[in-house]
């Protein structure tokens, strides 16, 4: 999808118009990423959508949540996130694979790659999470698996299960029907009436 040809701007144009994370360009593609996948998917019907979010980036964002005790985001980091109304399931399937497998199967398999990370992540915490684990997995092999599915386990042993009820009131934004949990218009549709 075009997003200037659709929505009127590039990323880094919305970016200037957003107070989103202090115009980080990696926040203003999330959400519109974001947006554009959950309208997808509604638009077609399809009740899952399946991501190819990796064990590194996975462990990256846990490791990012984890030091910033982020409790909304850990309850809902897991490789099956369920879908409410309005909002296809989410399904990371490739969540046990480290990228480094990912991208020795594409070399093998003749599959074109790409070795940059996302273009509008200069400067995230995410990719210097990355970085970190990456040390540590080179020092300690299995580190970053036995981190992730740490929490799949502490899940399961019921750690948050007295938080899992509770979960923000969702309505839908006047102007796209997507649902959110803002006052009024939702985060992308405050970005695109700037």
């Amino acid at each position: 999808m075009d997003i200037q040809k659709e929505y009127g701007a590039t990323n880094p144009q919305f970016t200037l118009k957003s107070h989103r994370r202090r115009g980080k360009l990696c926040s203003v593609c999330g959400l519109v990423k974001r947006y554009v996948k959950n309208r997808v998917a509604r638009d077609f019907g399809y009740d899952v959508l399946s991501t190819g979010r990796n064990l590194d980036d996975e462990a990256a964002v846990l490791f990012d949540n984890t030091l910033s005790w982020a409790g909304e985001y850990l309850l809902r980091q897991g490789p099956v996130l369920p879908g409410i109304p309005g909002l296809a399931r989410k399904v990371k399937k490739l969540f046990r694979i480290y990228e480094r497998e990912m991208l020795a199967y594409a070399l093998l398999r003749g599959i074109e790659y790409i070795y940059d990370e996302r273009p509008f992540s200069v400067g995230s915490n995410t990719i210097y999470y990355k970085h970190l684990l990456n040390k540590l997995e080179s020092d300690r092999p299995g580190a970053k698996q036995a981190f992730y599915l740490s929490i799949l386990e502490a899940r399961k042993s019921g750690l948050f299960a007295a938080r899992e009820e509770i979960q923000a009131e969702l309505h839908p934004c006047p102007n796209c029907n997507q649902p959110t949990s803002a006052s009024g218009l939702c985060s992308f549709c405050k970005l695109t009436s700037r």
